[in-house]
């Protein structure tokens, strides 16, 4: 009869070191919870900022659209030599660019240049009174409200009738109004640039994309022209749909004055896809370097407290090498503790990260987005976290003699 062989089984195999490493963290839950926190807030701080970097992003959209995402302004480009202009808008300038696709409004303005003639509210000068302080007088085209987005306080903003008529009608922004004390149009009230009277028609506000004409008084390109020897104009502001800038800002020029589009100068915003990129990357920046200091940190918290466990159980560890057990059976044993507990900190962090961003959406009635790669990769990133925290603390378990552990040190 062939004798058989019986297979020894005097080494550590895979599942032995698991479950002697499973043994060691679980004999001390207390000292496990704080040695995980720090692998919960890393990996829960990279889950909130990758989740809700993503979740927010059409948030992101709406904030730049609100401000100046929206808005193409056009100048006369200047010359190499300073001073002079290349180029005029042409006095049409806003009904030369309505028709094209992607514009909203359009309206052009000028600085009046009056010298010293002042703007006041009434025809009398009294000349013991302190002098008056400065109005700016802009003129601006029918449709420049709607272009800069304003808004009407009170009365209305005048139209291609008074503009063609030259009327000497005005409309003020309302630090103006205030400066001049008129705050109703229901009388008609005047005001009068040198020695001539403008009625008042309207109160406007709200001028986000201009707030410098809120101190301004508001008057008709045509009644400029004839009255006040305006020349020329400064800008054409046009108001777009989201995303439509590149495309107004190459076909402006050209509808302008096809002969020489180079002539002027588009000033257009920023792809809201290039600002909402770039918000996001700040935050994700943040947020993911507050997420590696919490890492690294636990990582410290795995390494202290598995190398006080090693110390704490060097009896143990010396009977074990006494027994045959060999230096790579102990080291493997404490970095497998070490990784455990750092795996069970990554998968507590990613939990308490995707409570955080459902519990933000629900606040803030958004859609949650997460990757579950994202997820997945934050629980790895926790167990890598504790294998490398656990090489040293390994390393001198390793190498503990039995007759260094009978003598009670390292």
């Amino acid at each position: 009869m062939t004798d058989m062989k019986i297979p020894r089984r005097d080494r550590f195999l895979w599942h032995d070191v698991l479950s002697e490493a499973l043994s060691g963290v679980g004999s001390r839950p207390g000292r496990l919870v704080l040695t995980m926190l720090g692998t919960v807030v890393g990996t829960a701080s990279v889950v909130v900022t990758m989740g809700l970097a993503a979740t927010a992003a059409g948030q992101i959209d709406r904030q730049f659209d609100a401000v100046a995402a929206t808005q193409v302004v056009i100048t006369p480009k200047s010359t190499a030599s300073g001073g002079a202009s290349d180029g005029e808008l042409p006095w049409d300038a806003e009904a030369r660019v309505s028709g094209l696709a992607g514009v909203v409004a359009a309206g052009s303005d000028a600085q009046v240049r009056r010298g010293n003639v002042q703007v006041r509210a009434v025809s009398v000068t009294d000349p013991s009174a302190a002098p008056p302080a400065s109005i700016p007088v802009v003129a601006t085209s029918p449709g420049f409200l709607e272009a800069v987005d304003g808004s009407i306080v009170t009365g209305r903003y005048f139209d291609s009738g008074h503009d063609s008529r030259a009327d000497r009608v005005v409309v003020l922004g309302a630090g103006a109004a205030d400066s001049l004390n008129i705050h109703s149009v229901e009388v008609q009230p005047s005001i009068f640039i040198g020695d001539e009277p403008y009625t008042v028609i309207g109160i406007v506000d709200n001028l986000l994309k201009r707030a410098d004409l809120r101190n301004s008084v508001l008057i008709p390109i045509g009644t400029a022209r004839s009255y006040l020897a305006l020349d020329s104009l400064d800008e054409l502001q046009i108001r777009i749909t989201v995303g439509a800038g590149p495309l107004v800002g190459r076909q402006a020029p050209i509808a302008l004055n096809p002969a020489k589009p180079q002539s002027y100068t588009a000033q257009i915003p920023p792809g809201p896809a290039k600002v909402q990129n770039g918000v996001k990357d700040e935050v994700r920046a943040i947020f993911l370097a507050l997420g590696g200091v919490g890492l690294i940190v636990g990582g410290l918290g795995i390494a202290n407290v598995t190398l006080l466990s090693v110390m704490e159980r060097i009896g143990e560890i010396g009977l074990r090498r006494a027994l045959g057990a060999r230096r790579r059976d102990i080291g493997s044993q404490f970095v497998t503790e070490s990784c455990i507990v750092g795996l069970l900190g990554g998968l507590l962090g990613v939990a308490a990260g995707i409570a955080a961003v459902v519990a933000t959406c629900l606040v803030r009635d958004w859609t949650p987005i997460l990757d579950s790669r994202l997820v997945i990769a934050a629980a790895l990133a926790g167990a890598v976290t504790g294998l490398v925290s656990g090489i040293y603390p390994a390393f001198k378990a390793a190498s503990i003699e039995p007759i260094a552990a009978l003598r009670g040190g390292l």
